[in-house]
């Protein structure tokens, strides 16, 4: 069995996760990358994707974070997201159905303003969607 590590999700709104881990896969920009403990210290910005925590006891969890950075350390890993949620909490239906929306508002839209926000939400919910391989 691996040997744990400390792991701290963090996103704007909340603290998700702050437990003993025995693996983390992060979505890194530069490509996927695996930190157990004793992981050489490093940061890396991340791209919208899937974080897989493997506990020590129980099964895999995943989270989808849009963008952020992983600040890996002798303390363990944290990663603080621009976005997270937990992939079981997502429904491919309703992001669907939000993308056809924002694209209806980026087509509406009669200024810079409300172009570059309903682009934004538009390009966020992408990502959702493509996290979830739809």
């Amino acid at each position: 069995m691996a040997e744990s590590f400390n792991f701290e999700l963090v996103s704007p709104e909340r603290l998700l996760l702050s437990e003993q881990v025995a693996q983390v896969v992060v979505p890194g920009a530069e490509g996927e990358f695996t930190v157990l403990k004793n992981h050489a210290p490093f940061m890396s910005t991340i791209k919208p994707g899937v974080v897989t925590v493997t506990p020590t006891s129980g099964a895999p969890q995943r989270y989808f974070v849009r963008g952020g950075f992983a600040d890996v350390s002798e303390n363990g890993l944290t990663i603080l997201a621009e976005q997270a949620v937990p992939v079981d909490s997502l429904d491919a239906a309703t992001i669907a159905q939000q993308i056809r929306n924002a694209e209806e508002d980026l087509a509406d839209a009669r200024d810079d303003a409300s172009r570059t926000a309903a682009a934004t939400k538009l390009a966020q919910l992408k990502d959702v969607a493509a996290a979830l391989g739809h």
